[in-house]
């Protein structure tokens, strides 16, 4: 787009996430939570549960680059609207990964039930869910209320916001709980959501099952290519 917005970088921390997702019209019933292990039982049961959604920061390597190309070329095209089980955002704004990343987390799954009525959420919600993904990703490209609320969240946080049109190499990936009951992978950068399997009834994006179909996943990978193993994750609670 010749007049493609450049954000600010999203801190990937509960405070900011969960005080952007309330601004935009998320029940204050759900927060972000900060994850510090994907393997310890003990710091696992910190968080509350069930688990709607995590947010997945990585590097973007080398490795995680190479294998995100080779999976995102043996991808179909996605054309998919509302109807399906889970809402899909391209990111078409510079540096706005963490803003698509919350976007996946709260209009989908659970949270989706509970965005609050005649919300900024509740309004996008309608006007997006029937368009296809490019009018949808322009919907969004668009939208000053998203630029207003990203801006003011850009600039908390524990870290100093880095200039405008400057970012490390990381981006964000969402994982949550489609309608249909399986596990999928939402990254403004894929051709579509990449659906990761079926999952039981009553597991939710904290259960082994889904740990081990993503995030895990990813990181098992990273770590076999010699990759960049400092990842940050959140969920929504």
């Amino acid at each position: 787009m010749a007049e493609q917005k450049t954000f600010i970088p999203l801190e990937n921390n509960p405070d900011v996430m969960t005080k952007l997702a309330h601004q935009l019209g998320l029940s204050p019933d759900l927060q972000f939570h900060d994850v510090y292990s994907l393997t310890d039982p003990d710091l696992l049961a910190l968080i509350p549960r069930p688990a709607h959604a995590l947010l997945f920061i990585y590097p973007c390597t080398a490795e995680a680059e190479q294998y995100y190309d080779e999976e995102n070329a043996r991808e179909a095209d996605y054309d998919g609207t509302g109807a399906e089980p889970v809402l899909f955002y391209h990111q078409k704004i510079t540096h706005a990964c963490g803003l698509i990343g919350l976007l996946h987390c709260t209009t989908n799954g659970y949270a989706r039930s509970q965005i609050l009525p005649d919300s900024h959420l509740d309004k996008l919600m309608k006007d997006v869910a029937p368009l296809k993904p490019q009018p949808r990703a322009r919907f969004l490209h668009d939208s000053d209320v998203l630029d207003a609320a990203h801006d003011a969240a850009a600039h908390t946080g524990d870290t100093e916001a880095p200039p405008r049109g400057q970012c490390p190499p990381q981006a964000f990936i969402a994982f949550v709980k489609g309608t249909d009951g399986h596990l999928y992978e939402l990254e403004g950068r894929r051709k579509g959501p990449v659906d990761r399997g079926q999952l039981p009834d009553d597991a939710d994006v904290l259960s082994t099952q889904a740990l081990e179909a993503g995030p895990l996943a990813f990181i098992k990978r990273e770590d076999e290519r010699g990759g960049n193993l400092m990842f940050s994750c959140t969920v929504l609670a």
